[in-house]
């Protein structure tokens, strides 16, 4: 089974183009799933897999407490997994064909309005060491709606000053134009032309966001400076850099945007995780509504 696993996340990389993280998340549920195989029920090869076999290993896994959408990912993997072996003639009949993805309650994300974005960008102090990236990078995240993974990757020669313009590489390697608004270009200029010349070493790529040792910025020191930044800014609330993202979309909603558009902005492929943030929108409205109303 662990060749077949090997051939199929080669496959997701040479012919699907998709992400590492994906490859990763992939390879780790079919391993988990291969290795109890083994150990429990002697199977090494995946011909001899049967649906009854797969509800038995998702059950356990969730008497074992992994939760709904964990229980997701690994259906998932496992769907595509045997698709492609039934694909390429290994299998005689695909033992997921009936196997249904669990029913996940979906949750509304958590925004902040738009003096909370105020009180948290203006709380950083551009003097301080690497200030002027910090705010560049929180500038950017809201700015632009971007997932934290494509700002780690935004690239100098894909930063279009005069047209204001980010060229980025989302989920499944696909590019997209994002516009960058005028007071988060005016942050980058200062951090580019100041403070990251200060940063650069030999090894030093053309990322836009550097660390202090030269190199690219990794995601979870992205979350790392973004959580610090928000304990100094005193708002008391869970921010992380996604939360700027929900709130990007949110109040370009808010403000008359087309969902269409704020889909194409995102980057998401289907417009129904887009919609979520219409739900956002409506709670918005009737809090309000409750709030000020005389017969509320």
């Amino acid at each position: 089974m662990e060749q077949e696993i090997d051939s199929f996340i080669r496959f997701l990389a040479t012919e699907r183009g998709l992400s590492s993280n994906y490859q990763l998340s992939t390879r780790r549920s079919l391993t988990e799933f291969a290795a109890w195989c083994s150990s429990a029920r002697k199977i090494t090869v995946p011909w001899e897999v049967t649906q009854p076999l797969i509800s038995e290993y998702l059950s356990i896994r969730k008497k074992g407490g992994l939760s709904a959408s964990s229980i997701k990912l690994v259906v998932v993997a496992l769907k595509i997994f045997f698709r492609f072996l039934s694909g390429k003639g290994a299998l005689e009949r695909d033992p997921t064909e009936t196997l249904t993805l669990p029913r996940i309650e979906r949750y509304l994300p958590e925004t902040l309005n738009e003096l909370q974005v105020e009180c948290l960008i203006e709380s950083i102090d551009t003097k301080h060491p690497l200030g002027l990236r910090d705010r560049a990078i929180v500038e950017l995240l809201y700015a632009s709606g971007l997932r934290i993974s494509e700002l780690a990757d935004a690239r100098l020669e894909n930063l279009n000053f005069e047209e204001r313009i980010l060229r980025v590489t989302g989920k499944g390697n696909k590019m997209r134009l994002v516009p960058v608004g005028r007071k988060a270009c005016h942050a980058l200029t200062s951090y580019i032309t100041t403070e990251r010349p200060k940063l650069v070493k030999r090894r030093s790529g053309s990322e836009i966001f550097l660390s202090r040792r030269g190199t690219k910025l990794t995601t979870v020191r992205i979350w790392q400076i973004v959580k610090t930044l928000a304990r100094h800014s005193g708002l008391e609330m869970n921010i992380y850099p996604h939360l700027l993202r929900h709130s990007f979309a949110t109040h370009l909603l808010s403000n008359g945007a087309d969902l269409r558009i704020i889909q194409e902005l995102l980057g998401h492929a289907d417009i129904s995780t887009t919609q979520v943030y219409t739900h956002v929108d409506q709670q918005r409205l009737k809090a309000v509504h409750r709030k000020f109303h005389p017969r509320a």
